[in-house]
């Protein structure tokens, strides 16, 4: 990244292009630019915005920002393929305990809880309405007694015929 960023540097100073006119033209800060320049990728907390960075410079000095960036991502590749398993695992927990600590109202992942009571109130209208149509047909299919008056004797009644 170093010689990446000291031939952005010749060829800023070929066009003729100071450092604030540079970073007023681009809205970049001082710093900003002045560690694009010099290399220092540790600056930077994202490697996307640091490629965007390039590219946009690349383009204003006149240079083709998509080999600029393909040095930038030839530089990024043999930067991490050195970097060991066991080093990637360790930034991984480090990264997992940074986000358990930080965490706010808006950003906090709440487990959805399952709401049970419309399960509870249709179970228990089924077994009331079970209960109402047990009790319709029980009173519905009942045979009516005997009246009274058919209770007498049948001897008597063939007699009252005749």
């Amino acid at each position: 990244m170093k010689e990446l960023g000291e031939y952005l540097k010749r060829t800023r100073i070929s066009n003729g292009v100071s450092v604030t006119e540079a970073c007023e033209d681009l809205e970049f800060s001082t710093s900003h630019l002045e560690n694009i320049e010099s290399g220092n990728v540790r600056a930077f907390k994202d490697v996307y915005d640091l490629r965007e960075s390039i590219r946009v410079y690349a383009k204003y000095l006149g240079l083709n920002p998509d080999k600029v960036v393909d040095e930038f991502n030839g530089f990024l590749f043999q930067h991490t393929s050195k970097i060991s398993l066991d080093d990637i695992v360790e930034a991984q927990k480090n990264k997992e305990k940074n986000t358990k600590r930080i965490m706010s109202p808006y950003t906090k992942e709440y487990k959805k809880k399952v709401n049970y009571s419309p399960f509870i109130w249709g179970g228990i209208i089924f077994v009331c309405i079970l209960i109402i149509i047990y009790f319709i047909l029980s009173f519905t299919n009942k045979v009516p007694k005997r009246v009274d008056e058919l209770k007498g004797n049948v001897r008597d009644y063939y007699e009252f015929t005749y």
